[in-house]
């Protein structure tokens, strides 16, 4: 009996250190997106150039090529001495033709009590109306020109029309100006637009309204949006299409930057997946070992889509079957294996 319990136990030792020590999963159907990866560009849709709307010179900067700005923030301010004597001057006109006016229409006042009392003509007073609305008139225009002015006059402080950064400034206090002169560019972070170039060949699955989700290196965030626009030719040089998404709001996204862009194109329902470490290739091709009775079994099998560290296996497996994991690569056809207790369950 000792004997023959001896025997029983070398056995059984034997047989563990024949066998491969692997872990497996059961397989099953899941539903997975088909999707289509670009890299591109950031572009920024509001990058104003702020120019000089008026002759006259820089009396200050008050921004730094690379400063933040805010929008309505003061960016220079230009010398309106000019404008402000022109203003002095068109007021004045201003109260001289006041004055006259008030004058003028006293007068009318007093020949029409005249007229009523029979002492003159009704054509005196109509001459002297007359003579009131020229004054009336004369008056609104030198008005008009005050108001002019002043709205020149206000074109001589620069303001931010957005939040940015200030990208170059290639004026600075002292420097004269003429109008359309440039004073600073601001590059805005706020709205900015992916152009994504993919393959001609799948042009027909894309379209706009489809999701895509984008990765740019200097920021750790996924954006998902969805395709705003498919540009209509093919780009000469690439033989590429190019799609556009766009990005409104988005923390550490710069424009000129790189960006990852996965277009979602459809789903399929039903899909056998199974790790990348199942799959081995042999000369037989790429093939999966299926685990029944504690012996491997060659698979060979055809594969499809590969995300997520899972790949599609389109033939040769079935549902619920058991594959091997771990150790895969050191099998051959009807091998013996030992499942890790760990995953036996």
């Amino acid at each position: 009996m000792s004997a023959c319990g001896s025997e029983d136990a070398s056995a059984q030792k034997e047989k563990r250190i024949r066998s491969t020590l692997v872990t497996v999963t059961a397989i099953q159907n899941q539903a997975i997106e088909v999707r289509e990866s670009s890299v591109g560009s950031l572009e920024g849709l509001v990058n104003p150039t702020l120019a000089a709307e008026m002759a006259a010179r820089v009396m200050k900067m008050h921004v730094d090529t690379g400063q933040a700005v805010k929008k309505g923030q003061l960016i220079a301010t230009l010398d309106a001495t000019d404008y402000t004597m022109q203003r002095n001057e068109a007021r004045a006109e201003v109260a001289r033709l006041q004055a006259l006016l008030d004058n003028q229409s006293k007068t009318v006042a007093r020949n029409q009590a005249l007229v009523d009392k029979n002492f003159i003509s009704q054509n005196a007073v109509d001459n002297d109306r007359a003579q009131e609305n020229v004054f009336k008139q004369q008056l609104k225009a030198a008005k008009a020109r005050v108001a002019s002015i002043n709205h020149d006059r206000s074109k001589s402080k620069i303001f931010a029309p957005v939040d940015g950064i200030i990208e170059s400034k290639p004026v600075d206090t002292g420097d004269y100006l003429r109008t359309g002169d440039p004073i600073v560019q601001i590059v805005s972070k706020q709205s900015l637009r992916a152009h994504l170039p993919f393959p001609e060949r799948i042009g027909p699955k894309l379209k706009p309204g489809l999701t895509v989700r984008l990765n740019t290196p200097t920021s750790d965030t996924t954006i998902e949006t969805v395709v705003q626009e498919i540009k209509p030719q093919i780009s000469a040089g690439s033989r590429s299409i190019d799609v556009i998404a766009d990005v409104n709001g988005a923390e550490g996204w710069q424009p000129g930057a790189t960006v990852t862009g996965t277009v979602v194109v459809g789903e399929l329902p039903a899909a056998i997946m199974v790790p990348e470490q199942s799959l081995v290739l042999r000369p037989a091709g790429e093939v999966v070992y299926v685990v029944r009775d504690d012996k491997a079994h060659q698979a060979i099998v055809t594969t499809g889509l590969r995300q997520n560290g899972m790949i599609e296996i389109l033939s040769g497996l079935s549902a619920n079957d058991t594959v091997v994991v771990d150790g895969a690569g050191f099998l051959t056809d009807q091998a013996p294996v030992e499942i890790k207790k760990d995953d036996a369950a």
